[in-house]
């Protein structure tokens, strides 16, 4: 049956209410709030497949690869360490460490864009993110608003063969996909189930 309400325009504003699921030994565990996201980019990373006939392009198809995000913000403590790799494996208590043994956790990366003009949230969910950069320090004295903390993060396919998911508040008929949207959200939660 489709949805009664369809959004024929949104214009993103803001991104709030980010949320975080960790992949711990290959267990999802439950969302926890990821922090206050200043900004986030996003760039799709594709190959192109071409057909060349008589030395001639005839024919083109880009396939998309992955998305290398781009985010700014500031995260609780225990999200930082778990998304760099801080450890405090075999150091007295308190002590944590960075180097190069230090692997990040994958996870899965969840916020609420909202347009403030129509009034209207929208989900959106990478499945299936990784740190791809190292841990940096940005720290000024005198400065008069605290930095945001800098982070690159890979979106890849999950299982499939998707990296990026999105839905309008408005437009879901089934209300436990947005309840479940933050706290744990995987590719069963959105697909179609199967019919016997």
């Amino acid at each position: 049956m489709p949805t009664s309400t369809v959004i024929e325009e949104f214009d993103a504003m803001r991104i709030t209410n980010a949320s975080v699921q960790f992949k711990k030994k290959g267990t999802q565990q439950p969302g926890q709030k990821f922090g206050a996201i200043g900004t986030i980019s996003g760039d799709t990373e594709s190959k192109t497949i071409t057909k060349v006939e008589e030395g001639v392009e005839t024919k083109k198809k880009v396939i998309p690869q992955k998305m290398n995000l781009s985010i700014s913000a500031h995260i609780p403590v225990a999200v930082a360490r778990e998304y760099f790799g801080l450890s405090n494996e075999g150091l007295k208590p308190g002590i944590y460490s960075y180097g190069s043994d230090s692997l990040g956790t994958d996870f899965v990366l969840t916020a609420d864009v909202i347009d403030d003009f129509e009034d209207v949230k929208k989900l959106i969910a990478f499945p299936n993110a990784s740190n791809s950069g190292g841990y940096t320090l940005n720290i000024e004295n005198g400065q008069e608003e605290v930095a945001l903390l800098e982070m690159s993060v890979t979106a890849l396919v999950d299982d499939n063969k998707k990296f990026y998911y999105e839905a309008f508040v408005d437009e879901l008929e089934d209300a436990t996909i947005a309840e479940k949207w933050h706290t744990n959200f995987t590719p069963e939660l959105v697909a179609v189930p199967d019919t016997p």
